[in-house]
């Protein structure tokens, strides 16, 4: 793991109860940030945060559905109001639609268009405007998918829409933001091992003899990515997206 010190930054992860979210709280916190752990499930962000700091770490744990814009201001003034403006946001949190699309029912259409678009976009702007206000730089690193640049017809289209409009999100914040020293970048990984990627594979079964490596990405292979993203090292990128798949996909 590169070695970052992010001692005195405030941190936001959402939907870090589990997968990809724990993994990058646990790294934030390890490298000295304080970590807002968030999401829905209450009993799942206090696990998160005593295994936090067990380990040694600062770690806060707020409730938050990024679906419902209500609960997105409520997050933000309270971990602004206890500990500050964040200095870095994830914008991890994310739902799959495993349906095909004319199969869809509008209430999942709306799910998924709230939680991976409208969510990472309030989100986001919520951030910004109170850094702004601070006079103060940030880290923003939206968790996309390589997805956005791939799909397969596997029953998950408004699943990759929604990533490609999260990486282009991140684009166009990044030049909005740039003046106020608020960069804006993304990930996007391929078949990682996750929570989500294990109801992928219940339902398709082992798709690693199918890649170049015959194999999937493991959480730790983001950390060195995720930790330059959102460290001074990164001070002149913004606006990017970083590809990590393992090769798993054709560009």
């Amino acid at each position: 793991m590169t070695s970052v010190d992010l001692t005195g930054r405030v941190a936001i992860v959402t939907g870090s109860t589990a997968g990809l979210g724990a993994r990058f709280a646990h790294v934030l916190a390890d490298a000295g940030a304080t970590v807002v752990v968030t999401g829905r499930r209450t009993e799942r962000i206090e696990e998160v945060v005593d295994a936090i700091s067990r380990r040694g770490g600062s770690a806060h744990g707020v409730r938050l559905d990024v679906a419902d814009p209500a609960s997105v201001e409520s997050c933000l003034t309270e971990v602004t109001e206890r500990l500050g403006a964040p200095r870095i946001l994830i914008n991890n949190a994310g739902i799959p639609d495993a349906q095909r699309a004319h199969k869809m029912p509008l209430e999942l259409v709306d799910a998924v268009l709230d939680t991976n678009i409208r969510g990472p976009w309030l989100m986001a702007t919520g951030v910004a405007r109170r850094l702004i206000v601070a006079e103060t730089p940030g880290r923003i690193v939206n968790i996309s998918s390589m997805a956005a640049y791939h799909y397969a017809g596997n029953g998950a289209a408004l699943y990759a829409t929604t990533k490609a409009a999260l990486s282009r999100m991140t684009e166009a914040l990044a030049v909005e933001w740039a003046r106020n020293l608020i960069n804006v970048n993304a990930i996007a990984p391929g078949v990682f091992e996750s929570e989500m990627t294990d109801g992928m594979l219940e339902r398709v079964g082992d798709i690693a003899p199918g890649f170049p490596r015959k194999r999937l990405g493991v959480p730790e292979q983001l950390d060195s990515t995720l930790l330059y993203l959102v460290s001074d090292a990164s001070e002149a990128v913004t606006g990017t997206v970083i590809k990590i798949d393992d090769g798993q996909l054709p560009r």
